[in-house]
């Protein structure tokens, strides 16, 4: 089991900038009553983050009711991207509230209508069909059933393999965990279809063919290694319906090269494979494009986002190409709250903002921002920091133990403790345990990144000297 944030009251320097404040104990005494009654009532798994109490978030900060402010790095785990509380946004939903229309099932309604033509709008050529949901989960399970049956389509019965990578995470509903590379998220199912395969993604820190930099990478030899469990295991690349990755994998905020990214995407056209990017956490502005997949210079058959694409509440959805989002007829393929009229206002607010405001060309003016700050932790901490990427605003540090590969998750865990107690909020280590993300909202100026990434500095040295 992770290791626990402390519940005792720390009594820590107080903090005063335009940015943060700290000014009572860490976490305040009162906080850890609320935190103790949530723990009566919920489930364990439900008490892994940091001891802060919301009050409310707005913009890039986060208050507690004790008069403390944080700067966010977490973005509610990149859902915040316009920011929190946004303004436009806010009154959105409050306008929809006032117009008195708060759930219309799958009944037609104006605000729905608009919300798709926006997003298909959005999306590159060709993806030209959205169907709405409520969380990331049933995007990629919509996905998984939609190849699924296209598969069948176009191939026959036995047309039906999904192929997705290690260490991926596409959800905790039962279809998403079976398609995750996570092998100790899987157990409780223990009848796992025979027809999901893992194969590896191609990682950097934990390849030697996967590293661009080594002298004998190529895209091709690259490729091939993903691809070797499948030969091994002798699967039929004409039976397989749907390959589906994550632009970025949340434990490493690393990016296929667009080298290979092409050679998936011929191979799919291929062998009449269904291409799916979930993009859950990439897509909407926080890799410095629109979509994630973009960077990689070619276009998916199928799009799952959520999170940062209402950048508040409830909403996820598919996007993809008509002849495979129409497979279903009437009644179905549909969902309770889709196109919620609430979320569906939210969501079309914070798109309009992220264009009027060209939030996607500051957010790459951040990603410098980034790099070099990060490299200069890298650099500064190289025997326990291993492995530094990531693009716009979404970054991934992963801690190891002295001078080796090994990760170290409860040095990873005393960092982001440490950066708590001084002002800036990230979300539990993730991935191996060992990996803090650094993806605040997209609206964060260059003054208070810098200042925040300085207190990550800063907390990497104070966990240290009290790391075992």
């Amino acid at each position: 089991m992770a290791k626990q944030f402390c519940l005792t009251p720390v009594d820590v320097p107080e903090v005063e900038t335009k940015n943060r404040r700290i000014c009572t104990s860490i976490p305040h005494r009162d906080a850890v009553k609320i935190i103790e009654e949530l723990r009566e009532y919920e489930p364990i798994s439900m008490s892994g983050q940091p001891p802060v109490v919301w009050d409310k978030a707005v913009g890039y900060n986060v208050y507690d009711r004790w008069g403390n402010k944080w700067i966010d790095f977490s973005s509610c785990v990149l859902v915040a991207n316009t920011g929190h509380c946004n303004p436009n946004v806010q009154k959105a939903v409050s306008d929809m509230v006032d117009h008195q229309l708060l759930n219309n099932y799958c009944f037609p309604s104006e605000i729905r209508a608009k919300l798709v033509k926006k997003i298909s709008e959005f999306a590159p050529e060709g993806l030209d069909k959205v169907f709405l949901l409520s969380t990331g989960s049933e995007s990629t399970e919509c996905a998984i059933k939609l190849a699924r049956t296209y598969g069948q389509k176009v191939g026959g019965k036995k047309k039906i393999k999904i192929v997705t990578f290690d260490d991926a995470f596409h959800g905790r509903t039962m279809g998403s965990q079976m398609a995750g590379g996570t092998p100790a998220g899987k157990t409780w199912i223990v009848n796992v279809d025979k027809d999901f395969h893992n194969v590896p993604f191609p990682n950097s820190f934990k390849y030697e063919w996967a590293d661009p930099a080594h002298p004998d990478y190529s895209d091709e030899k690259c490729f091939e290694a993903i691809m070797k469990p499948l030969v091994e295991q002798g699967v039929d690349f004409d039976e397989i319906s749907g390959i589906m990755t994550e632009t970025f994998q949340g434990g490493w905020a690393e990016l296929i090269s667009v080298g290979v990214a092409r050679i998936l995407r011929d191979f799919c056209d291929k062998h009449n494979i269904v291409l799916i990017f979930d993009e859950v956490q990439a897509a909407f502005g926080r890799t410095g494009k629109r979509f994630g997949f973009e960077h990689m210079e070619i276009v998916p058959d199928l799009v799952c986002c959520g999170k940062g694409i209402s950048s508040s509440l409830p909403l996820s959805c598919v996007i993809g190409k008509k002849e495979i989002m129409d497979i279903y007829g009437p009644n179905q393929m549909t969902s309770t709250h889709t196109g919620n009229p609430l979320s569906c206002a939210a969501t079309l607010a914070s798109i309009d903002y992220l264009l009027e405001h060209d939030l996607i060309s500051h957010v790459s003016g951040m990603e410098s921002v980034c790099r070099d700050k990060l490299e200069q932790i890298r650099k500064k901490y190289k025997d326990v920091v291993g492995f530094v990427k990531g693009v716009g605003l979404v970054w991934a540090i992963v801690f190891t133990k002295s001078g080796t590969k090994e990760i170290d998750p409860d040095l990873a865990h005393d960092v982001v403790e440490s950066a708590m107690r001084k002002g800036v909020l990230f979300f539990a280590p993730v991935g191996t345990g060992a990996t803090l993300k650094v993806s605040p909202p997209l609206v964060i100026d260059k003054e208070a990144l810098l200042e925040g990434l300085s207190v990550l500095d800063e907390a990497i040295g104070e966990a240290l000297a009290n790391h075992d």
